[in-house]
């Protein structure tokens, strides 16, 4: 878990990536996003306004987990107590709120086409205007990228986005997403701003946005992929403004950027600069010096004694001009340390936890890699810090020990992998990244007491979740741990409440996808990234390799749904790859091909069968649609009206019927009189097997951040989920079911 966690969001979208055959342009040709307005009404879309309305009451919430992600940085407005914002790798922007004490998600109007938006590359607030701000979004810089990223700006603190007009390759889930600052805007002219790109220079903004020119007199060469990494204005001289080229070193300017010249002996590893409030120049750096000043053109070396480890965090008191606390920039855990006296001498601080989320244990309470901690501006000797899994506070870091509180409520930033609604038991149970996976025996609004490994096998993921028809108390779940490239999975036999780890399982080999037979538990068939499927007729005592089968894609991060159990035949099992369908009518000791050619090659896809119904095969193909089968996949009969089926899922019947409601994430055609009218993808359920459909997004909620599973309760009618790739979970809740 340690070791992958800084790389794991960059593996899972490469994959995904090559994935999904959805790539639209049309999030780069936007210019005004207002989350709390929907789309212009024509005179002949008059008859489906009643519908429009109703959309708006639709709302989608977040399955209570508690933080998971990194938190890269966080960001208090000089002027207004307790206005904070954050901003993370791969779930978006954040602002506090002090009375409810949780974090308020300021970009959930991004749709899947703008998913790129979700990643934060810079955050910048106008220090003379607590209204302002701006942000610069993108995940990726690298070629197989295909999008640009951007700058948005808010006058209304994150409520409502303009998109301005500077469009650059952007790194927000790439190295060094947890250092420096790029994007600044002048304390003397709040007119002038500066972002610091990656691959492309630095670049200027003289009219708050409006218009963008890059600075050609700045000297260096960017060739490292990281670029201008860190910005720095000194508040006391309008003009004089600091740059670092992550392995160069420091430049100066002192005319607001017009000329630039390289600060002799700058560190060349610096990640954070701040100038404080006495016009000293800080520096925390990768390599030696850890920690440096510059004042009057001498640098000197103020690194804490007796460490000799890579240093990021970096904050002066904006009050005190020679109180700094800087942190180590570690994977298991951090040193935070404290000077009062310009870095002269330093106290370790010693730390205690109050921790809040019932599940974190712990690296988790170790503040792992803290990406930014700051000095609140408003209120003496509180400090706030963020890591790999969300932030915390201190009311007082001049204690003896400091004792720090985490607050994570409203922040959620897993990666799911697979999510299981049983027929009976626990509402839900989900497969994540790096966090194993959960039990949500507290329900959906309340953190849940632990995570999986806490009673049983420990992973750092789990891939897949699977249930006995008949028998739904007994469970199978895979998984691993890529730090070691160790995988294994484990069996329940209380729904998941405990579990029991395999006696045997393949070594080196990644487990994908779980299929468990409707009669009998101890029988499952397990799919290998890149490698042969493997069945076991034992609960996992022994394998062997099943035959007739392609070798599976590569994982972890491939999300697509290849294989499903028959819900009623227990030796039957189907599976999907490359427009072809197979079936195993053996236990799945070997599969043959019963279809071919379903709709040409489609590599994003999801199979399931329809619960309770023998032989009754569902498959969604994307752009290509949605197709099902009534025997056991020897014919397939497309479903009209559906248009792209990105996702799709079922769930409980109503209230006297036997069909199963069936939730769609994608489009309807546009004939259909409930279609999402800006012809972007939507959620709908069909109580009829997809003849009619009714919308139940949410228009200011689209669940755009990378949606991968989708998954409906077999318990209660109404009540569906969608996982994310960095948003964790989503629920709606019919109000009328």
């Amino acid at each position: 878990m340690v070791n992958s966690h800084v790389s794991r969001r960059l593996l899972w979208q490469t994959i995904r990536l090559l994935s999904i055959a959805l790539v639209v342009a049309i999030a780069l040709g936007l210019i005004n996003i207002n989350r709390n307005l929907t789309n212009s009404v024509t005179e002949a879309e008059t008859n489906k306004l009643a519908i429009t309305q109703s959309h708006q009451q639709n709302t989608w919430k977040n399955v209570s987990i508690g933080g998971g992600g990194y938190v890269t940085g966080i960001y208090l407005h000089p002027l207004q107590k307790d206005l904070v914002y954050i901003k993370t790798d791969v779930s978006g922007f954040y602002r506090w709120d002090r009375e409810t004490q949780h974090w308020i998600p300021l970009t959930e109007h991004f749709r899947l086409e703008q998913r790129n938006y979700y990643s934060g590359e810079g955050l910048a607030l106008d220090p003379n205007n607590s209204k302002i701000l701006y942000i610069a979004a993108g995940a990726y810089s690298a070629n197989w990228w295909p999008d640009k990223g951007t700058i948005f700006k808010s006058i209304d603190q994150g409520e409502t986005w303009v998109k301005l007009n500077l469009d650059l390759k952007m790194g927000g889930n790439e190295p060094k997403r947890w250092a420096g600052e790029r994007l600044v805007v002048s304390p003397s002219d709040s007119k002038v701003i500066f972002f610091g790109s990656r691959l492309d220079g630095l670049w200027k903004s003289s009219d708050a946005g409006a218009t963008w020119n890059q600075v050609t007199s700045f000297p260096s060469k960017l060739n490292n992929k990281i670029g201008i990494l860190s910005i720095a204005f000194d508040k006391n001289v309008p003009g004089l403004v600091y740059a670092n080229v992550y392995g160069d070193g420091i430049y100066r300017s002192t005319d607001m950027g017009l000329n630039w010249s390289k600060i002799k002996q700058s560190p060349q590893s610096a990640n954070r600069l701040v100038v404080a409030s006495d016009s000293t120049l800080y520096v925390t750096s990768d390599k030696k010096p850890g920690v440096s000043k510059y004042i009057n053109g001498v640098w000197t070396q103020i690194t804490p004694k007796n460490s000799t480890k890579a240093f990021n965090g970096l904050s002066v008191n904006p009050r005190l001009a020679e109180e700094i606390l800087v942190s180590t920039r570690e994977k298991s855990g951090t040193n935070i340390y404290w000077s009062v006296d310009g870095g002269e001498t330093w106290k370790q601080k010693t730390q205690a936890t109050n921790n809040r989320v019932s599940w974190w244990e712990g690296i988790m309470l170790r503040q792992p890699s803290v990406s930014a901690i700051e000095f609140d501006p408003k209120v003496a000797d509180r400090v706030w810090l963020s890591d790999w899994y969300g932030v915390w506070r201190t009311e007082n870091i001049r204690a003896k020990k400091v004792v720090w509180s985490n607050y994570v409520q409203g922040y959620e930033a897993t990666v799911v992998f697979s999510l299981v609604s049983p027929p009976r038991g626990v509402i839900l149970l989900s497969g994540l990244a790096d966090v194993d996976g959960f039990y949500h025996d507290r329900g959906l609004n309340t953190y849940p007491s632990r995570e999986f490994g806490s009673s049983g096998l420990q992973l750092q993921d789990t891939y897949s979740i699977a249930y006995c028809e008949t028998k739904p108390s007994q469970m199978v779940r895979v998984g691993g741990r890529r730090w070691n490239k160790t995988y294994t999975g484990a069996t329940s036999t209380n729904g998941g409440k405990t579990w029991q780890e395999f006696a045997s399982f393949p070594k080196q080999k990644m487990p994908m996808r779980v299929a468990m037979s409707a009669t009998n538990p101890n029988l499952f068939v397990v799919t290998i990234s890149e490698g042969q499927a493997i069945h076991t007729t034992n609960g996992g005592a022994s394998w062997e390799n099943v035959s007739g089968l392609p070798f599976g894609p590569k994982g972890a991060w491939n999300w697509s749904q290849s294989l499903a159990a028959d819900p009623v035949e227990g030796n039957t099992f189907y599976y999907y790859y490359n427009d072809t369908v197979y079936r195993s009518t053996d236990g799945g000791a070997s599969f043959e091909v019963v279809y071919k050619s379903l709709a040409g090659e489609n590599k994003w896809h999801s199979l399931k069968t329809m619960p309770g119904v023998k032989g009754e095969v569902w498959i969604s193909l994307d752009e290509h649609g949605l197709y099902h089968s009534t025997d056991g996949g020897n014919s397939f009969s497309q479903i009209a009206g559906v248009e792209q089926a990105y996702l799709f899922a079922f769930g409980k019947p109503p209230a006297g019927s036997k069909t199963p409601a069936l939730y769609l994430y994608g489009k309807i055609a546009s004939k259909s009189d409930l279609t999402n009218r800006d012809s972007s993808l939507g959620i709908f359920r069909s109580l009829d097997q997809g003849e009619t459909w009714t919308y139940i997004g949410d228009a200011n909620n689209p669940i755009g951040n990378n949606p991968n599973f989708m998954e409906a309760s077999k318990q209660k009618f109404g009540l569906v989920f969608v996982g994310t790739g960095g948003r964790g979970i989503y629920y709606f809740n019919s109000p009328n079911a």
